[in-house]
């Protein structure tokens, strides 16, 4: 990968300060939730698919606490389609910011 990226970005390489390699069992042992290789937050299972991740009801970004926005790999549609969990948080999150509110 450092190769690839090196044809495109010469000088690359030569900024690299330190690297660290994780295997499988590293990382499980790190992060309970890549146990047994569960790396897209949990099983894809169609009743944790589309409205239905990570639970009936919160199949949105927003949560019930305000400001509190869901972008991981375990928020809809999942970690297999990359960045798209944190793109749905970060539109929730503007969208509501420019929500007018209430006064009371």
């Amino acid at each position: 990968m450092q190769a690839r990226i090196e044809r495109y970005a010469p000088g690359f390489g030569s900024r690299i300060l330190a690297r660290r390699v994780l295997g499988p069992r590293e990382l499980e042992r790190l992060d309970a939730n890549l146990l047994g290789g569960g790396i897209n937050g949990g099983t894809a299972q169609l009743d944790q698919q589309v409205v239905f991740r990570p639970i009936p009801g919160l199949g949105r970004s927003e949560t019930p606490i305000k400001g509190l926005y869901l972008g991981s790999a375990s928020a809809h549609p999942g970690g297999g389609v990359h960045g798209a969990p944190g793109m749905n948080a970060a539109r929730a999150a503007i969208t509501h910011s420019r929500i007018p509110r209430r006064r009371r």
